[in-house]
């Protein structure tokens, strides 16, 4: 648990994450949140909660827990078992649950866990309310609430409905959609998805490859999925396949690769994306949003066809937030969470990998050559794992390196240093013209931080 602006924090940009068995993400934290989170949703009204989960070891544990903790203040609860995260978002309002509440931890390994909450749009709760969530947490408010008898909340177990997820996602193509003739390598990062995007693939026709899509709880995200593409660059290879698509342990992600072994990031699938939808009537707005980590080339790449780039605060909520405010209706992120607020306001990998497929079948150019379209500035990143978060403002010699970089790059660059709101690590992000340049300022500044705060 950490401390901002001299209050303890639960949640990071991402819900609440964590090595799982460690604080926060215990049972007993997780008994307590649900209670304060069944504690806040009940003043306004809330009956049923959705809880789903991915498939790493520790979901059981911590399902059971938050699950105690929203029976217990009289939340009844609709578990719907493994299903992607988008799911969850899409399935709150359709079966009618007031608060829908994810178990997972992402892109990161089975060791660690997290708890997300959504509303009944689909969207994820606020500040405000995480907020209050925490002040009822720390204050020990539900505890004030303790209903006995008939008032108990009550679980009922709801089977199979990853259908009504995959009907949805099904009607966000055009009615004439045929994946037919293409090969498509899957993918599923041993996670959520092993059940949902194969299937769909094939029910479009295509000939799909699946890989690491065998959960054991244990082997989530490893080597695998949407950080680790080189296995399925290899298998796009081996079977002369069109393209591969991979997404994370919960699905909200998607990354690609190309029939030549390309990978494509969030950047592209906005650079391709963006034109299609403009043509088609579709990009509300002529705008697209990305991310304070988002390529300069976006610009370069969707300026000249009357697409402007507007950018958010790192994190998908924090996109949504964005195109919400602006009226836009596609965003994303480098990471490979990519809004089509058509049909979600959520990440969602599935819909991400049916769209970029239809934008491929409407141009009748191969992945390879989509790829192109996006300018790319060089970029180098730096991930500096620290014991904790402190200020980094509070360090002059970070301060420092932050400036000299700055100040090299002059105003063909960008220095970007910020913290993970789901792991333990400082990231610092250079962008400019000469690649050894940036390398090397990224170097500069890494070492400030390891000296300054990781020891």
């Amino acid at each position: 648990m950490e401390q901002a602006n001299g209050a303890e924090r639960l949640f990071g940009t991402d819900g609440v994450r964590g090595t799982a068995n460690r604080e926060p993400m215990t049972p007993e934290v997780i008994y307590n949140l649900g209670r304060a989170a069944g504690y806040v949703f009940g003043k306004i009204g809330t009956d049923t909660v959705l809880v789903g989960r991915d498939g790493r070891l520790s979901g059981d544990m911590l399902e059971c827990a938050l699950v105690a903790g929203l029976c217990s203040v009289g939340i009844s609860v609709c578990r719907v078992g493994i299903v992607p995260t988008p799911a969850i978002a899409h399935l709150t309002g359709v079966l009618s649950a007031k608060l829908g509440v994810m178990i997972s931890a992402s892109h990161n390994p089975y060791e660690h866990n997290g708890v997300k909450f959504f509303k009944a749009d689909g969207t994820k709760i606020d500040d405000d309310l995480e907020r209050e969530i925490e002040a009822a947490y720390f204050g020990k408010a539900h505890q004030s609430v303790n209903p006995t008898g008939g008032a108990i909340g009550r679980v009922v177990e709801r089977a199979n409905v990853v259908d009504r997820y995959l009907h949805h996602v099904e009607q966000t193509v055009p009615r004439d959609f045929d994946l037919s003739g293409l090969t498509i390598v899957v993918d599923c990062a041993n996670g959520a998805s092993s059940q949902t995007t194969p299937r769909l693939l094939q029910h479009f026709g295509a000939e799909v490859v699946t890989i690491h899509d065998a959960p054991s709880g244990l082997n989530i995200n490893e080597a695998c999925g949407s950080q680790h593409t080189e296995s399925l660059a290899k298998a796009v290879a081996a079977h002369l396949a069109d393209l591969g698509v991979a997404h994370d342990g919960d699905a909200d992600r998607a990354i690609f690769v190309d029939e030549r072994g390309n990978r494509l990031d969030g950047d592209h699938i906005l650079a391709i994306c963006g034109p299609h939808l403009k043509e088609r009537g579709r990009l509300h707005g002529d705008v697209v949003v990305t991310t304070i980590l988002g390529n300069l080339g976006l610009d370069l790449t969707l300026n000249p066809l009357g697409i402007r780039v507007a950018r958010s605060d790192v994190g998908d909520r924090f996109v949504w937030e964005e195109m919400r405010s602006i009226g836009a209706s596609l965003g994303g992120e480098q990471a490979g969470h990519v809004i089509f607020a058509e049909f979600s306001s959520t990440g969602d990998g599935l819909i991400t990998a049916l769209q970029v497929l239809d934008a491929m079948e409407s141009s009748g150019k191969p992945l390879s050559e989509l790829r192109r379209r996006l300018i790319v500035i060089p970029q180098t990143t730096r991930d500096i794992e620290v014991p904790a978060k402190p200020p980094l403002e509070d360090f002059p010699a970070i301060q420092q390196a932050i400036k000299r970089a700055a100040t090299a790059l002059g105003d063909r660059g960008r220095v970007i240093v910020r913290y993970s709101g789901t792991e333990p690590l400082a990231r610092v992000m250079v962008e400019g013209e000469d690649a050894p340049q940036i390398n090397a300022l990224a170097d500069d500044v890494a070492e400030a931080i390891r000296k300054a705060i990781a020891g």
